[in-house]
């Protein structure tokens, strides 16, 4: 039985300072955010478990024109972080000073800021993921 796992259920989840994700039970896979299905082998054998919410930096991108949901509040940097678990998400990165972001940061280790200092609502429901540098 596939468990269920809503965008407002994880997103009450991050407000708590709680990231959570699915394992599936077929290839041990971890999904996050939450799917419908396994990422790796599209099993629908998952359950829910918590993340640690730390990984490292992948990639980046820094933001100059922002979305009609965040204006006024650029630049900002967004990430993609691969979690110690497994799956890699999408992020902002606070405290970064935008100007100064540079290749240096692939391979940085992050952690996700718990708890949130404010939610930065997505136009498509829930908030947005906030990480920090982990020194």
């Amino acid at each position: 039985m596939q468990p269920k796992l809503t965008v407002k259920e994880y997103t009450a989840a991050l407000i708590e300072n709680r990231l959570l994700g699915l394992k599936c039970s077929d290839c041990g896979s971890v999904t996050a955010p939450p799917r419908m299905v396994c990422g790796k082998c599209a099993g629908v054998n998952l359950r829910i478990i918590e993340l640690a919410g730390k990984g490292k930096i992948v990639t980046f991108t820094s933001i100059y024109v922002a979305p009609e949901s965040r204006q006024g509040k650029t630049p900002y940097i967004v990430v993609m972080v691969e979690l110690n678990e497994g799956p890699w998400i999408m992020a902002n990165l606070s405290d970064a000073e935008t100007g100064a972001a540079s290749m240096e940061l692939i391979g940085k280790k992050v952690r996700m800021i718990t708890p949130l200092p404010t939610a930065v609502s997505r136009p498509e429901g829930g908030i947005a993921h906030l990480f920090v540098l982990d020194s």
